[in-house]
């Protein structure tokens, strides 16, 4: 049959070629082959050379097989397949990794044959480049459009490929197409309808294109100059593999377009720059683009700079020169916020305030440039968006990139940049990994809290982010919800007690630290009632319970799950992010209403009622859960009183339909003007108009030792001793110790979700001391054993840690593929161990675990929560280094028929009650029901004379005194006034609280 040869140019399908056409000219070499198909490349995976198939999910991998043809293009045989793909699926030939890799460097691209259907799909091909393996290679990406009939040969020159940004290899990472470690290349089918395949005879062409292997590169993509300065624009020539040229290279330039007027604002220039054969890479030449004075004030202008290449390949874009904006009212750092904000809002157009309400992921925008097309006004990481490396140099480089692209729009308005570090800066590979909430809670004290979050902040700050989207105010109320760990407890008192982590993060509560280096803007989350949720009221994909339905009285809506946001508001919150859950008042009519739609919630109590002057942040794509099309998900929420729409992905819909909105009447300019305000003064008040780039002189503290101290502290404070039978803890150095369990020496376990990436890792992927180790550096004379296989003779003490593996938000749902089980290993791991010797078991997890069915057979049980990165503070507390403080922020169940239950329910009968926890290095005080009436007495009279410290220990000595009583024998007579005096003591009754502790007492 006639063959014709298809070419797939920068258009990824320009022009079918007659194969005449495509003829090699002579000094090219020989085609290389890749693949023939005849069964020397067998179906096969790693390490082995081989062809192999993937899916999304069972059925989406294709069905592939070699078949005799006689229309073959090559040979006797072809690749065919069928398939029927739901998400994704395609094929892979990767070589073999136990071989070199290959070198493609000589050739002018791929090709290969394919039978067209004539169906109109994308097929995308890519190629892998650098890295150990195919596996963990960069993937280099292009398509073809399946639009023609019978066979075609496919030419795509290695100049067509596109790097894939959404990816994140694991190694070989230089984000250049070298060609000369390549590890093969995968064929990703169209998704969404059966259909077939053939392809045959993939191999290397034609001679290699110096463009492939020379590029010319500008030293940024944005340069600002004051009015009259000289803007000097670096262009580099640069090679892959730093050989010099073969061909001269030429680069012509010239002035024009942009918003400055030639003459006026600026000399126009043009010329040619020659960088000729034999010129080394990196060699570096410079344009000088001189720009007039104008003492006028102005907006920013642009001058965008053409350069046209020969030879190498061109610049991504064009580069822009700006004259600052200069003289502005708004600019003058010595007028009052209110003031500088009133100015700029004047002078903006609806489609800059409508960027300014938009906030993308930074993956979205790739290099950035539509951060000034779009006039966006906030990015952010979601969990695991880093760069690479991941590094505090590399965070503040590509956050300054970002900020660098907002100097392009007219007004210079700064990006606020903004990431999810829940327990330290968490996505920062190194950084300090504090406890998660609910071990935070479980330290009862404010002052860590607030500790944490300085440390967290100054972290945080240091890499070029000036925005936190933490804490979470969430109360807790099913240990079943996935987010349970991200609460501080159950107690809405308790929850109130450690929002002094916003002063640790802000500063002080009128905002004026916003502007130092080691401070950021946090975020209240999320308004209001999400761990309210109702078990099985969730509509989100197989989530049980997060984004449900919280069904509450206005009373219980108050009392539980507002309070802590009115503190927030007293406390100078900068923003607050709206729940995903729904929220049904009894008695209101409205029914279960989701939160970003609710305005009489955020308009009316929050901002109305409480005062709250910040701005108000939407969570991840939140309004596509409303109801009605796009256009009504962005009236609803705006109109509702959300500010700012963090929509990733989709932030160019975003903006053009809340310009549309507002123009057909149905958003108001007046609510646009409040949103943007509010932004605007946030904004003013961190100081980013100022100073935008990042400030990276507190970098060298991320990680510290005086950082890590703080979260080693913390991780101690954290641990509740739930049962001490005969004293077990702490334990003797001169004691030989066997450590079993999975979470013993596992520092992803013990860190949890929202670590490194979203879901965090089992596994080491940061920097830290897992408890096992921490063990030993204490002096402890520890055997280890994960599985507990090794014998268990001769052993003094056994010390089992157990728990979850990590997850977040509704992922960790029990019904989701979780439970409160152990798994059946820990379960075997307790068993054994706790038969042949003395146990302490140590669960490490993000809610209680059911362990009552074991409890007879273990002498000491200690919650660990989610220690964070220093297991060193486990440890501390282990071996009497520092006394267990640790009371439990949320009631340990004795099973899960009794979920929810919590401090105040009616009917109360937990296996530990909530504010339980036992001590160490610490003596009870001595006596009977005088004693307590004695603490009792003083507490009443520290409580009228305002003194909380003396109250707190009188209410602390008195629940020592009543734990000693009760031992092991815990009763529901005994667990519901103990829980319910922890309440009265966070909520300043301390005479009630002993009240409560001495009815405990009476019924042990």
């Amino acid at each position: 049959m006639p063959r014709t040869a298809l070419l797939v140019s920068g258009a990824l399908l320009a022009a079918l070629l007659p194969l005449s056409a495509a003829a090699h000219a002579a000094d090219d070499p020989a085609p290389t082959p890749v693949d023939r198909f005849e069964g020397e490349v067998p179906f096969a995976s790693q390490p082995a050379d081989g062809i192999f198939t993937w899916g999304s999910d069972a059925d989406d991998p294709p069905a592939l097989r070699l078949a005799d043809r006689a229309d073959a293009p090559e040979g006797a045989k072809v690749l065919t397949g069928t398939y029927d793909i739901s998400g994704y699926g395609g094929f892979t030939h990767d070589f073999a990794a136990d071989q070199p890799a290959h070198d493609w460097s000589a050739h002018q691209g791929i090709r290969f044959w394919w039978e067209g259907r004539d169906n109109g799909r994308k097929i995308a091909f890519e190629i892998k480049d650098g890295g150990a393996n195919g596996e963990a290679s960069e993937l280099w990406t292009t398509s073809f459009t399946d639009d023609f009939t019978g066979w075609k040969q496919i030419e795509i020159p290695f100049t067509d490929f596109q790097y894939r940004t959404d990816y994140q290899p694991v190694g070989g990472i230089d984000h250049v197409l070298g060609l000369t470690q390549m590890w093969g290349y995968a064929v990703t089918l169209p998704a969404g309808a059966k259909g077939d395949f053939a392809m045959d005879d993939v191999e290397l062409y034609g001679k290699a294109d110096q463009a492939l292997h020379a590029s010319v590169t500008t030293g940024a993509p944005v340069y600002p100059v004051k009015a009259g300065g000289t803007a000097r624009v670096q262009v580099t020539l640069a090679t892959t593999g730093d050989r010099p040229v073969d061909d001269p290279v030429t680069v012509s330039y010239s002035t024009g377009g942009g918003t400055a007027t030639a003459g006026r604002d600026y000399t126009p220039v043009e010329g040619t720059l020659t960088f000729p054969a034999g010129t080394a890479s990196g060699t570096t030449r410079t344009i000088e683009v001189p720009t007039r004075p104008n003492r006028a004030p102005s907006a920013a202008k642009t001058i965008p700079l053409k350069l046209t290449v020969t030879g190498a390949k061109a610049p991504a874009e064009t580069p822009q020169v700006v004259v600052d904006a200069h003289g502005l009212p708004y600019q003058n750092a010595k007028l009052p916020v209110k003031k500088r904000v009133a100015d700029l809002l004047s002078r903006m157009s609806l489609q800059e305030k409508a960027g300014q309400m938009t906030q993308a992921e930074r993956g979205a925008v790739g290099g950035g440039a539509d951060v000034a097309v779009y006039s966006l006004g906030s990015l952010l990481s979601g969990g695991g968006s880093t760069p690479t490396p991941n590094t505090p140099e590399a965070w503040a480089k590509m956050i300054d990139g970002f900020q660098l692209r907002a100097q392009a729009t007219r007004f210079q308005v700064p990006l606020i940049y903004g990431v999810d570090a829940v327990h330290g800066h968490n996505n920062l590979a190194g950084a300090t990994i504090m406890p998660h909430n609910i071990g935070i809670g479980a330290s009862r004290d404010p002052q860590l809290a607030q500790d944490t979050g300085s440390v967290t902040a100054a972290e945080v700050r240091a890499t070029g982010i000036p925005w936190d989207f933490a804490p979470c105010l969430c109360v807790s109320r099913d240990e079943r919800w996935g987010r349970s760990y991200e609460s501080f407890g159950e107690d809405p008192a308790l929850v109130q007690s450690m929002e002094t982590m916003i002063q640790g993060l802000q500063g002080s509560a009128d905002g004026r630290d916003l502007s130092r280096n080691d401070k950021v803007l946090a975020t209240a989350k999320h308004f209001v009632g999400d761990g309210g949720t109702a078990y099985g009221s969730s509509t989100t994909g197989t989530y049980t319970i997060d984004q449900g339905v919280t069904t509450v009285t206005r009373q219980q809506l108050e009392d539980i799950h507002l309070a802590p946001y009115q503190t927030a508001v007293q406390r100078g919150i900068g923003t607050v992010m709206p729940s995903y859950s729904s929220l049904d008042i009894v008695g209101d009519g409205k029914g279960a209403v989701k939160m970003h739609a609710r305005g009489d919630m955020i308009n009316g109590v929050l901002k109305d009622r409480m005062g709250f002057g910040g701005f108000v942040i939407s969570d991840w794509n939140a309004i596509d859960q409303l109801p009605g099309d796009y256009a009504a998900h962005v009236r609803t929420a705006v109109n509702a009183g959300v500010d700012m729409m963090m929509v990733p992905n989709s932030y160019k819909d975003f903006s053009s339909t809340l310009a549309d909105e507002v123009k057909a009447g149905r958003i108001s300019e007046k609510r646009i003007d409040d949103a943007v305000s509010r932004i605007l003064t946030q904004k003013f008040k961190l100081g980013l108009f100022e100073h935008p780039y990042a400030d990276t002189s507190g970098a060298a503290a991320i990680g510290s030792p005086a950082h890590r101290a703080v979260a080693r502290r913390a991780a101690a404070e954290s641990q509740v001793l739930l049962k001490n039978s005969g004293g077990l803890l702490p334990l003797k150095k001169s004691e030989k110790v066997y450590v079993a369990g999975s979470n013993a020496d596992d520092l992803g376990n013990q860190t949890g979700g929202w670590t490194i990436t979203w879901q965090g890792a089992s596994g080491t992927h940061t920097q830290g001391t897992t408890i096992l180790q921490g063990m030993r550096d204490a002096g402890g004379n520890v055997t280890y054993s994960k599985d507990a296989s090794a014998s268990t003779d001769g052993y003094d003490v056994g010390v089992v840690v157990v728990g979850e593996t990590p997850y977040a938000e509704g992922v960790g749902d029990v019904g989701n593929g979780h439970s409160l089980q152990l798994s059946a290993a820990d379960q075997a791991a307790v068993d054994k161990v706790c038969a042949a010797m003395k146990c302490a078991v140590l669960i490490v997890s993000g809610r209680p675990q059911l362990i009552g069915d074991r409890l007879g057979d273990i002498d000491a049980l200690v919650a660990s929560w989610l220690p964070g990165t220093e297991g060193e503070g486990v440890a501390d507390v282990l071996y009497g280094k520092r006394p267990f403080t640790g009371q439990l922020p949320v009631t340990w169940p004795k099973s899960e028929s009794q979920l929810p239950i919590n401090v105040g329910d009616a009917s109360y009968d937990p296996q530990f009650p909530y504010g339980w926890g036992l001590t160490t290095l610490t003596s009870a005080p001595e006596g009977g029901t005088a004693t307590l009436k004695a603490l009792g007495a003083a507490a009443t009279a520290a409580e009228r004379r305002g003194d909380d410290r003396a109250g707190r220990e009188l209410v602390t000595k008195a629940r020592l005194f009543v734990q000693n009583r009760v031992g092991e024998r815990m009763t529901q007579a005994v667990a519901k006034p103990f829980a319910d005096a922890d309440h009265l003591l966070l909520t300043g009754r301390y005479g009630k609280a002993v009240e409560k502790l001495s009815e405990a007492y009476r019924a042990a």
